[in-house]
């Protein structure tokens, strides 16, 4: 099985089957989430996307886009949303945080409950003030979080993550080759599903009731 292929200036493109086994190597975890065709990809389901009992994920301490350290632990209570990206991202990056928008806005009062993250694999460039100023732009009540490079990397392995310098450049920055999973954790902080960039919104809606219903 190949490991997923880093995204660059198009949405990722699958290899056949579905969620796939958990690979060890190099010391780290990949994870690869597997589609089919454009009509296969509008046929799955919420629990294509489940991670079961893979270890994968748990707590980690970052800076947010206010400077100040914050864990993910500080969020139990809430469903969490997150994904992996930079502020110069072209297209994935945007997409995502607008489709996790989305999902805040159909659960209605019950969207209180959900909390957007974005850690960003750009530490270097992506400072708290610039990262505050990028969620801004999507919904005030996303937290941005940044760190040191080896901080993003132990953060980036726990969740597979994995990011590169890329070829080309935006009209300001150089691109990077990144994973574009979202991540969708629970009220205690564990990982529940995985969703691939090109997942519709609606198993990530589904997702979030589920997990609000199971702690009602």
């Amino acid at each position: 099985m190949q490991p997923p292929r880093l995204h660059s200036a198009q949405p990722w493109r699958f290899h056949h089957g579905r969620l796939c086994r958990v690979l060890q190597g190099l010391g780290a975890l990949v994870v690869a989430l597997s589609l089919l065709s454009a009509a296969a990809r509008a046929q799955m389901k919420l629990e294509d996307y489940e991670v079961g009992n893979y270890e994968i994920g748990g707590d980690f301490t970052l800076i947010n886009h206010n400077g100040e350290k914050t864990r993910l632990s500080e969020f139990k209570g809430k469903v969490v949303l997150m994904s992996f990206g930079y502020t110069s991202c072209p297209d994935v990056c945007p997409a995502t945080l607008a489709k996790f928008v989305q999902v805040k806005k159909a659960l209605g009062a019950k969207g209180e409950k959900l909390q957007g993250l974005f850690v960003t694999v750009d530490p270097d460039r992506d400072t708290p003030q610039r990262l505050k100023r990028y969620m801004e732009h999507f919904d005030p009540t996303f937290v941005g979080l940044t760190g040191s490079r080896e901080q993003i990397d132990k953060v980036a392995a726990q969740y597979v993550a994995k990011y590169r310098p890329g070829k080309g450049n935006t009209a300001v920055k150089p691109l990077l080759d990144h994973t574009s999973f979202s991540y969708l954790i629970d009220q205690r902080g564990k990982l529940r599903y995985l969703f691939t960039h090109d997942a519709k919104r609606e198993p990530m809606i589904e997702g979030v009731i589920r997990l609000l219903a199971a702690q009602s």
